[in-house]
């Protein structure tokens, strides 16, 4: 998923500087850079941390000890800075052996200004213990907009009185940690870690790493103990405690399992089956197997932050959870290949600092599309970053939006947006196509092999693709990384005399960089297709090519790799002809989003073909734009309609040919409507209910009046979404 301790040295800040910043940017970083030297020296550094905790409900308190075993960086040092947010501190004091002696601090509420026994070489590890209280829900909250609350430690319905399960669970990123453990609470340091958690015997924990015991207690409670060999980042510890059911799976001998509330157990298969194949595919495609010693995924309830990759154990929203019959409509496989990307790209080499977040985030998105091609075929991997890259659109304005690797922000949750996700995911993806697929998996693999359980920076990636490749990738970092925006390029085309032109004009604000783009053309001559390189480097540039004769069709980018928007002048003859010619996922929606506002004849022919479209959101889109006013459509139109309303596999697709089919007044599709509100999918009844309503709304007053409330619950949305759709 998803503070500023910035680590920049005065080198990275002057070749920034150098790589064309604007100059009130410029005067941002050497603001920052000044706040850096006071606060993100690193003086001493996590080694071990060992913690001992039980609960408070009534309280909504957590009772913690403490111990931190550290060293110092480099220079020696008498004196440590430890993040504990809102606590009340009992003791602190140093372990010599066997004896505990106890040391002088202040505390700000924030963090614990220790004084040490002596000083310490950096070759000298020291253990410090704290007994502490950590109060979360008497903690000011400093709410985000991707992370919503910052508590870290969450009482889900302490005291029974609600509708849901009793559970604790923590969300430590970006700063949240802190909240429930004293530790160091920044993303460039990696502890080890052991976490005995005593809690009331009935329930199931889950933490980082393996479960090594179990002890019974006298009054009812039980002591379980969970340990983490490898180091890793304090802000992807974690802990979880409630009613779950556990279903064991495995990986190549390692636990994969999977913690739900009960009612959806016997699903958890259906959820999270293909963990294992995922975790298989990513190993082979990064030349590196899954690193930690088991794997969990767990969802709890009210979770602020959509879904969090903690260090072998991700936690996920209650939305993840579904029934059988809620599953035909919906899953979250995206989310779950998300997280667990992550478990290399983000736990596994940590972004050094927010700043650097894009080698954690855009990594976890560009595996979600990387699994569905492997999964479902280029099809779905190419409508997977067709979204990443509109998602990315929505946020820039003429082609401005903000720097990937930035060193400005006024908090670290600022960073977790569509530029840090989407996309740094689609410039990974047009990288991996100008590298060529194996150049650049085994670049990513000598990324992750030389900073093994370490931070990684946009230049070490850089640094690795250089050291594979012997190539030179500083410009395309320079112009991704390091500047912002996006290329906006009208285009036009001409023919005369054997000769094609190109003309090319880059139209993105004028303050926003000016790209250089290798891209490919395809030209579609009498049934064949040419293939010709270009280089767009200028603001306004003329290209020229021989070719036989007039090419029926001119395809710009074939590969769809332009991270930015192509204004090429098209006419519906055109994009007629590149969905049944030129059929590229991007290809065939950009022609039906066209056709969707556009009456003519050829516009309808390019819906009519949408309508048989293998993928469900382009039958989708299809159905919602055809106009059925059309005669010389209109009943292979609607044939085609009733074949999706009783036949298609994804449900959203039958829902919206019953509600077209509705809209049309026709009486004969009454009895579709009857037996489309006897479905098992939520999207059909719906669907039906909303035809029905048109065709016999008492019929569909008494079909509401007999739905048990679940159902009820999850088709009276549908209903008003689907009204709003017509």
């Amino acid at each position: 998923m998803k503070n500023l301790f910035l680590k920049y040295t005065i080198f990275s800040f002057v070749l920034l500087a150098c790589q064309k910043i604007e100059a009130q940017n410029i005067d941002q970083n050497k603001n920052e850079l000044s706040a850096y030297r006071v606060t993100a020296l690193k003086v001493n550094d996590l080694v071990h941390t060992k913690l001992e905790v039980s609960f408070d409900y009534g309280k909504r308190y957590l009772y913690g000890k403490g111990w931190v075993t550290l060293k110092p960086h480099f220079y020696e040092t008498d004196t440590l800075t430890l993040d504990a947010k809102g606590m009340d501190i009992k003791e602190i004091s140093i372990v010599v052996g066997k004896k505990s002696i106890p040391l002088k601090y202040t505390y700000n509420n924030e963090q614990l200004f220790i004084t040490l026994n002596r000083k310490y070489k950096s070759t000298e590890n020291y253990t410090v213990f704290i007994n502490y209280t950590a109060k979360p829900d008497e903690l000011k909250s400093k709410e985000g907009t991707a992370i919503t609350d910052t508590k870290g430690l969450y009482f889900i319905n302490p005291e029974g009185k609600e509708d849901k399960p009793i559970q604790i669970w923590t969300q430590g990123e970006t700063e949240s940690s802190s909240v429930w453990f004293p530790t160091i609470d920044s993303p460039n340091q990696k502890t080890t870690s052991e976490i005995a958690m005593t809690v009331d015997a009935k329930y199931t924990t889950l933490s980082n790493g393996k479960l090594i015991a179990q002890k019974t207690n006298k009054n009812g409670t039980r002591t379980d103990t969970w340990k983490m060999d490898l180091p890793h980042s304090p802000y992807l510890f974690m802990m979880a405690v409630g009613d779950f059911k556990v279903f064991k799976d495995s990986y190549k001998g390692k636990e994969v399992n999977y913690y739900l509330e009960p009612k959806y157990a016997p699903y958890a298969k259906q959820i999270f089956g293909k963990t294992p194949d995922m975790m298989n595919f990513y190993s082979n495609m990064l030349g590196m197997e899954y690193p930690w010693v088991k794997y969990a995924q767990i969802v709890a309830r009210d979770f602020v932050a959509g879904a969090m990759e903690n260090t072998s154990a991700t936690l996920h929203g209650e939305y993840v959870q579904k029934t059988e019959r809620e599953l035909l409509d919906d899953n979250q496989e995206s989310t779950i290949a998300h997280e667990l990307f992550h478990q290399w790209f983000g736990d596994y080499v940590t972004a050094e600092s927010w700043s650097n977040l894009t080698m954690n985030e855009s990594f976890a998105t560009f595996g979600e599309v990387l699994w569905h091609g492997h999964d479902a075929g280029q099809d779905a991997e190419d409508r997977s970053r067709y979204e990443k890259l509109q998602n990315y659109l929505r946020s820039q304005k003429n082609g401005d939006s903000p720097i990937l690797a930035r060193f400005h922000y006024k908090k670290g949750d600022d960073m977790f947006d569509n530029i840090s996700y989407s996309k740094g995911s689609i410039i990974l993806y047009a990288l991996k196509n100008q590298m060529g697929d194996a150049a650049f998996f085994k670049s990513l693999n000598r990324y992750l092999t030389t900073n093994a359980l370490k931070n990684g920076e946009t230049h070490q990636l850089r640094l690795a693709m250089e050291e594979i490749t012997g190539k030179d990738w500083s410009p395309y970092f320079n112009q991704w990384y390091y500047q912002g925006g996006n290329p906006i390029l009208n285009i036009d085309y001409g023919y005369a005399n054997g000769k094609v032109t190109i003309v090319v004009k880059q139209v993105q604000e004028s303050s926003v960089q000016t790209f250089s783009l290798p891209l490919k053309v395809d030209f579609y001559v009498n049934g064949t297709k040419i293939r010709k390189d270009i280089l767009i480097d200028k603001r306004e540039q003329n290209f020229s090519f021989d070719v036989a004769a007039q090419p029926d069709f001119i395809d710009m980018d074939p590969d769809k790799i332009l991270v930015g928007q192509i204004i090429d002048n098209k006419k519906v003859s055109d994009y007629l002809y590149q969905y049944k010619n030129a059929p590229s996922y991007y290809n065939r929606i950009e022609a039906i989003k066209f056709a969707a506002n556009d009456k003519s004849h050829d516009g309808q022919l390019i819906l009519l073909a949408g309508l048989e479209d293998q993928q469900y959101d382009l039958r989708t889109l299809s159905i919602k734009a055809i106009d059925l006013e059309d005669s010389q459509i209109k009943e292979s139109a609607l044939k085609r309609i009733l074949n999706i309303a009783k036949n298609d596999r994804k449900t959203i697709a039958r829902a919206a040919a019953i509600v077209k089919l509705a809209s049309t007044g026709d009486t004969n599709y009454k009895e579709l409507m009857r037996e489309s509100v006897k479905n098992q999918s939520y999207n059909v009844i719906a669907a039906g209910l909303c035809g029905l309503t048109k065709f016999d709304p008492v019929a569909a007053d008494k079909v509401v009046t007999s739905l048990d409330e679940d159902t009820k619950k999850h088709v009276m949305p549908l209903i008003k979404k689907f009204n709003n759709q017509k």
